[in-house]
């Protein structure tokens, strides 16, 4: 089996290349979001997941999805892989905060932002795969074109924190607070909130991306 190298930086990425954003949960692959790099700029990423993209996420036996949950009910839940469902999504992991910004787009227009809270690990590579890490955070920003927002899954945040594997009321506040920041840039109005990308169209010679096959199992960073 190939091994990890790594780190990787951004300046390793092309655009067009596939990109995986893996999210963890205990030792255990939560989500799966294949993606392809859209451009790479001062350390920022931006990637995009059309509808149809390679995607997986934890399910129970009656088919629901496992959120907000013992880290034990992740690891004894099946890895259900299919496709991105809903609306495409572009999306910039800029570096040096905790979180992620995502464009949605409903076919070829744009739908809103959506604000992922998370931690990310530094860009892996893994034979010939590259893809980063993912922490979800549990809360949310919804905001509309308009610039309306709101939160979304507060009480997912608040019944995990302090669960083992999770995090702490400290950490808890600081989940808050990454938050209000990005609500300062959205009332200052500059990158992301100022109209950059909103007219974003894929190059159409683009394949869908599809999740690699074997998925890459290994513990990063590794020690």
């Amino acid at each position: 089996m190939a091994e990890p190298v790594g780190p990787v930086g951004p300046e390793s990425l092309e655009v067009g290349q596939p990109l995986l954003r893996r999210y963890r949960r205990g030792v255990v692959t939560s989500w799966l979001q294949a993606c392809r790099v859209v451009a790479v700029d001062s350390g920022a990423v931006l990637c995009w997941i059309p509808v149809g993209g390679g995607f997986a996420f934890r399910q129970l036996a009656d088919g629901s999805p496992v959120r907000a949950a013992p880290i034990a009910d992740f690891e004894a839940a099946r890895l259900a892989i299919g496709g991105w469902q809903g609306r495409s999504a572009l999306i910039l992991m800029p570096p040096g905060r905790a979180h992620s910004v995502w464009w949605f787009f409903s076919g070829d227009e744009f739908d809103g932002w959506y604000v992922n809270l998370e931690a990310r690990t530094g860009l892996w590579r893994y034979g010939d795969q590259y893809g980063v890490d993912v922490t979800d955070h549990e809360l949310d920003l919804v905001i509309d074109p308009d610039r309306g927002w709101q939160w979304k899954d507060e009480a997912e945040l608040d019944a995990v924190t302090g669960q083992p594997g999770y995090w702490d009321a400290a950490a808890s506040a600081g989940i808050r607070a990454e938050g209000r920041r990005v609500l300062d840039d959205l009332a200052a109005g500059g990158f992301p909130f100022d109209g950059s990308w909103c007219d974003f169209r894929p190059d159409p010679a683009w394949p869908v991306p599809r999740l690699p096959d074997p998925l890459p199992d290994f513990r990063w960073p590794r020690g």
